[in-house]
């Protein structure tokens, strides 16, 4: 039996995630139609969903992604968002503002592929050797544990298509298409080019991506509990989808603002190929890896509500199970009761 088999058999049962659960009961038994819970088929179906959310989300917003970059590389010339626009279209002309749109469609599709998918696998996974009391009990950690998982090898699919990216983006003379500029670095630097940002990138994104699905996981729950109206089974899927979109854009704003430091050394490393992270530190200081927050918080606000509000679209159309927030197991309020 292979591991991916091995991981998705011990995460089909597994009650934290049953998609169908009522006050003290629960069934893993598939609505008609729909797939079956925690099978090959529902992994890759939600991987496929990840690279739609991803990929479109990213390449949709690579104008306002270069002019971040640009600021983050070059402040003294891109001041902000406005004077960066300004600036870009001035001197290169209109067309410049989708530089790197291939490398982004790929990198990140890919990205997207490992990050959603991963993450579904090892929460039920961390979830099953939990079980069912600690795994409601500790849910919090459970999500940073796997969304954690889930994007350092999310990760490692990014990394080329990154490195090439800012590359195209912010490299005075960079080669401005990716059939161009992928060459060069690998002529120039050889595979180390492509992976030489992968320790920050980690350092950027796994943050991120911990509190982009914690965050937005128990954003959900809250929501539910203290502001929508009514529960949720008696919410339409239109409306269910609303909540989605709020909950991803609050946790976007937190992800952008606990990975942006990172993001910024990402961005210095891959202009310059001679840069250690060490260096580009102690170059900027407390201060200046903070350049550039603004407009990451708007594109990373605006890019993890839409991300979340097509993964979770890709689930209504693909009749995926949607489990609703954990409820805690009828085991565990019969202690807390005999314990009163």
């Amino acid at each position: 039996m292979s591991v991916f088999s091995q991981l998705t058999e011990s995460s089909k049962q597994n009650p934290f995630s049953l998609p169908v659960r009522s006050g003290s009961c629960s069934s893993g038994a598939p609505a008609a139609g729909q797939v079956e819970f925690g099978t090959g088929k529902y992994y890759a179906l939600c991987a496929f969903g990840g690279v739609l959310s991803c990929g479109i989300t990213h390449t949709a917003i690579v104008p306002l992604d270069l002019v971040k970059c640009r600021i983050q590389v070059n402040p003294e010339k891109y001041t902000g968002i406005a004077s960066g626009f300004r600036t870009t279209v001035a001197e290169e002309g209109a067309r410049a503002l989708v530089k790197g749109w291939a490398p982004t469609l790929i990198g990140y599709s890919a990205q997207g592929l490992g990050k959603f998918g991963f993450y579904e696998v090892f929460k039920n996974v961390y979830a099953d050797m939990l079980g069912e009391e600690n795994a409601y009990l500790y849910r919090t950690s459970l999500y940073l544990a796997a969304s954690a998982s889930a994007e350092f090898f999310a990760d490692i699919l990014l990394a080329p298509m990154e490195a090439t990216k800012v590359r195209i983006q912010t490299a005075p003379g960079a080669p401005p298409t990716l059939r161009g500029c992928a060459p060069l670095i690998y002529k120039t630097e050889g595979l180390t080019g492509f992976y030489k940002g992968l320790p920050p990138l980690w350092m950027r994104q796994i943050p991120y991506t911990m509190m982009k699905f914690a965050c937005f996981e128990k954003t959900v729950e809250a929501l539910y509990q203290y502001v929508v109206p009514k529960p949720r089974a008696e919410c339409s899927k239109a409306e269910q989808l609303v909540v989605t979109f709020v909950a991803g854009y609050i946790a976007g704003v937190f992800c952008a603002i606990v990975s942006h430091p990172a993001d910024t050394v990402v961005s210095k490393l891959n202009q310059d190929s001679q840069a250690t992270a060490g260096g580009i530190l102690k170059k900027l200081g407390f201060a200046g890896v903070w350049k550039g927050l603004v407009p990451r918080i708007i594109m990373i606000g605006t890019l993890t509500a839409l991300q979340w509000f097509i993964y979770d679209s890709v689930k209504v159309a693909l009749n995926l199970p949607r489990p609703p927030p954990p409820e805690m197991p009828a085991s565990l309020k019969a202690k807390l009761a005999a314990q009163q």
